[in-house]
């Protein structure tokens, strides 16, 4: 943990530059809602306007307060920023959160200048700068929340809910409103947050920067990212490897998918948004799960802040229910999502049949119909339907809307869900109340009331162990020695990593390879076959140049020499990872019959103009 990122989220001594006694602008608001909150440190305004704001005494500059500041936040006019970082750098200032807009996202030359002139100020006094155009953050262990967002602001509840001890999710999100819109539409899911941190146009600060301090600080669980843009493939690569191999998942939205969504990055905080095929290649190699809104971001988060310590170890789901019709439903949405609903096994349908009713059914979808619910209860149906060795995971299809029923099971339901190995969820078809949330919350069940995101967070949670378990049991890929790749015909460079060429192709199935060096994140190979593309980053295990396989059709080939493509894409993935000032292409990769191999029939090198 580095001491400036401590001085940033979690300072002791703060100034609060710009601050106002205007409750309507938002220097004003950032004091009041700093001030609503239990913080235990000490709050400093900076006003030359003003001897007292809001109740304290104000100080005409950073320098005048009594005390060394760890944290200003800077809340004033763009242009006049970089001159009161440098007073704060000279003062002693350790981090800086910079709330004001005008800067790199107005893609002006003045905003970039600013912007300019804020890194090497930074860079200068070794300040910690998270910003500028951020909306500021909230640390709720600390009870501090210098931001202006209503999302923290007369709340009426705690910032974490007081029964939660683990599952703690941080959000990082490039997108203020966003970052506290995801506080805003989780906390009445009972999801415990430890951090909102927002970072706009990160112009010191980055996403993966912070992450990996908060893997160091040890308090967070699950994160929940808001990003337009990677500017270093190495720290998201090192810190995403770091939270998968201890198990804490991170959920993204990336934003900039289309050209329009480009165009709103660029200008809201001046990122590059980059091809997002490359981010999503990315992201499948590190168990990213990527997610499509901020409601099937936090509902992610529920379900692994609750289970991720025990993950669903395949993706055979259990759907016990009072609705005949809800269960078909979810079953299609579920396989839809990818997983399976195989029939129970005869000894856990035997005991099943004893409380359902001769109309309902014990197959898969179990339909135990309202009379069984009512005389045995959701506990019992969870329990039996958990205990079968068909299935992975289960999910309960409940009626939430009441809350007495689960008062009454409230015990049963909490054991319950404390002792099983196995995943178990549950999708309510009227709209919960909110003691029944938090009920249920407590007992150990994340609630859903999409039956789509429920479907979709077993099937996400089911695909993060996999990832997980692949890259933790994985050797370490066997590279053949490098050779000297900057001068030579194709034929005799890929010969050196066991390729070798023919002219002319024997009759076969034919797919095109290429490595292709994307600005972020370096090569990147891609396999086309029958109209349809995948890639992956590079270097390859011979596992993830079989999903490539999977993910392209090729593993419908019937009869094709797959392991031949497999020891191609291996060695192939090499030579890229040894030069990354190549680009790579094989035009024409004719797969033979089992046993038979493959042919390369053209090749391509091409150095890289740009570098």
């Amino acid at each position: 943990m580095t001491a400036n990122l401590a001085a940033l989220l979690a300072p002791r001594t703060i100034a609060l530059v710009g601050a106002s006694p205007d409750l309507h602008i938002f220097r004003g608001r950032t004091l009041k809602v700093m001030l609503g909150h239990p913080y235990a440190g000490r709050i400093y305004p900076v006003s030359r306007s003003h001897a007292e704001i809001q109740g304290l005494k104000a100080y005409p500059s950073v320098a005048a307060i009594p005390e060394p500041v760890d944290l200003a936040i800077l809340i004033i006019p763009a242009e006049f920023v970089p001159d009161e970082l440098e007073r704060c750098g000279a003062a002693g200032v350790k981090a800086a959160m910079i709330l004001a807009s005008g800067f790199a996202e107005t893609g002006s030359p003045a905003g970039q200048a600013l912007q300019a002139r804020i890194v090497a100020i930074a860079a200068r006094y070794g300040l910690t700068v998270c910003g500028p155009n951020a909306e500021g953050y909230a640390n709720t262990r600390a009870a501090l929340c210098p931001t202006f967002s209503p999302a923290v602001d007369n709340l009426s509840v705690p910032l974490v809910p007081p029964w939660r001890s683990r599952g703690h999710v941080a959000v990082v999100a490039q997108s203020g409103g966003m970052g506290f819109g995801l506080f805003d539409r989780g906390r009445p899911k009972e999801l415990p947050f430890s951090y909102i941190i927002t970072t706009g146009n990160e112009a010191c600060l980055e996403t993966f920067e912070i992450v990996d301090h908060l893997l160091d600080e040890g308090t967070t669980d699950v994160f929940l990212l808001v990003v337009e843009s990677i500017k270093h493939a190495a720290t998201f690569e090192r810190v995403a490897a770091r939270a998968l191999a201890a198990g804490k998942p991170i959920i993204v939205a990336k934003l900039g998918q289309s050209e329009a969504g480009t165009r709103a990055s660029r200008s809201h905080t001046g990122a590059v948004a980059g091809d997002h095929a490359a981010y999503q290649a990315m992201f499948r190699r590190h168990g990213i799960i990527e997610a499509a809104d901020l409601d099937e971001m936090v509902d992610l988060a529920c379900a692994f802040s609750l289970l991720r310590e025990r993950l669903p170890a395949g993706n055979r789901v259990g759907i016990g229910s009072a609705s005949g019709g809800g269960g078909g439903w979810l079953a299609d949405l579920c396989v839809s999502a990818g997983l399976t609903l195989p029939i129970l096994d005869a000894p856990t349908r035997a005991q099943l049949d004893q409380i359902i009713p001769a109309y309902g059914s014990s197959q898969n979808p179990v339909d135990a119909t309202a009379q069984a619910i009512l005389t045995s209860g959701y506990g019992e149906l969870a329990r039996l339907i958990a205990a079968s060795d068909a299935v992975d995971a289960v999910i309960m299809i409940v009626s939430a809307r009441l809350t007495a029923s689960f008062e009454k099971e409230f015990d049963k339901l909490a054991a319950i869900a404390k002792a099983s190995a196995k995943p178990i969820v549950m999708w309510s078809y009227t709209m919960p109340s909110p003691e029944t949330t938090r009920l249920l919350s407590q007992a150990g069940y994340p609630l859903f009331t999409s039956m789509t995101a429920c479907a979709r967070a077993l099937a996400a949670m089911v695909r993060y162990r996999a990832v997980r378990e692949r890259r933790l049991r994985a050797p370490a890929i066997a590279a053949p020695p490098p050779a000297m790749l900057s001068t030579g015909p194709a034929s005799a460079v890929l010969r050196a990593y066991g390729i070798s060429t023919a002219e002319r192709p024997i009759p076969g199935s034919s797919i095109q390879v290429a490595v292709r060096c994307d600005p972020t994140f370096g090569p990147l190979l891609h396999v086309g076959f029958a109209g349809r593309t995948a890639l992956a980053p590079v270097p390859l295990s011979d596992v993830e140049a079989g999903e490539l396989l999977e993910r392209v059709g090729l593993t419908d080939l019937q009869g094709a020499d797959l392991p031949a493509v497999v020891d191609l894409l291996v060695r192939l993935s090499c030579l890229a990872s040894d030069s990354a000032d190549l680009e790579i292409e094989l035009e024409d990769v004719v797969v033979h019959e089992r046993g038979e191999g493959l042919t390369v029939a053209r090749a391509r090198l091409v150095e890289r103009p740009d570098l």
